[in-house]
């Protein structure tokens, strides 16, 4: 799998959460473990619009690049 998008994250089947460094900021990302080792990734603010999922690897990737100041 690399990276594909769901129109509703709240219809996926995961238990989201954010990072302990949002604090009380709205404008964060949240994040869900799917069966199969997948991450989903949505906005916070609009739980019920598009989701990202990503495979391990393209997770990885994605953090490496942001990390890196590519994106």
């Amino acid at each position: 799998m690399t990276t594909r998008t769901v129109p509703d994250a709240s219809a996926l089947p995961v238990a989201w959460w954010k990072s302990t460094r949002s604090a009380a900021q709205s404008d964060c990302v949240e994040c869900g473990l799917l069966d199969g080792g997948a991450v989903a990734v949505r906005d916070s603010k609009n739980p019920a619009g598009p989701a990202l999922v990503f495979g391990r690897t393209a997770l990885a990737a994605m953090v490496g690049a942001v990390t890196r100041g590519a994106l």
